[in-house]
């Protein structure tokens, strides 16, 4: 593909970065480029497994302090998520629930949330209504000092980080996606 084709359909102002990384040569900007979008597809999987992961470690630890359908109990009227403060909380797992309706299990459920939603579980509101115990699911968490403190606001930031790169790679390979239909 000619470069200029190759910028138009990435635009200029993305393109510039690679052609300037590259000393204005353009075949190496489209080649830089794509090892980009490579290396972001293998970090999309890797964030991916992540999550999974923290879905599933959150799950196990939830599973055994509030019972098997922890999740769908929680918005009940007696739930720990059935408060103001944890009200948008609520009404994601609800939300969740009418979508999946008679196709219900607890495993649907879990799966129809995402990184955001399992991050929100460290916010304040949510960490202390699901009883202040979720730091456990890290059992390698180092030991807080006076300059930082590893508790739920540090899970919630970092969890933030990942949740924007996770956004950002995967807006790049959908350029990729629709460059492919674009360049047939």
């Amino acid at each position: 593909m000619k470069y200029a084709v190759f910028e138009r359909i990435m635009s200029q102002p993305r393109m510039s970065r690679y052609v300037i990384a590259c000393s204005n040569n353009s075949r190496k900007a489209m080649t830089l480029y794509r090892l980009n979008l490579k290396l972001s597809q293998e970090l999309f999987t890797i964030i991916s497994c992540f999550e999974i992961a923290l879905r599933n470690s959150i799950d196990n630890h939830y599973t055994l302090m509030h019972g098997q359908e922890w999740l769908k109990n929680s918005v009940d009227k007696n739930g720990f998520f059935n408060n103001s403060k944890c009200h948008q909380t609520a009404n994601i797992i609800r939300k969740a629930l009418r979508k999946l309706n008679s196709g219900y299990t607890h495993s649907k459920l879990i799966a129809e949330m995402d990184l955001g939603f399992w991050r929100y579980l460290f916010s304040q509101p949510q960490f202390y209504a699901g009883g202040q115990s979720l730091l456990k699911i890290f059992p390698a968490k180092p030991s807080s000092t006076p300059s930082i403190q590893y508790n739920s606001r540090y899970v919630f930031n970092e969890l933030e980080k990942i949740n924007k790169m996770r956004n950002r790679i995967g807006l790049l390979i959908m350029n990729q996606f629709v460059l492919s239909w674009v360049v047939q």
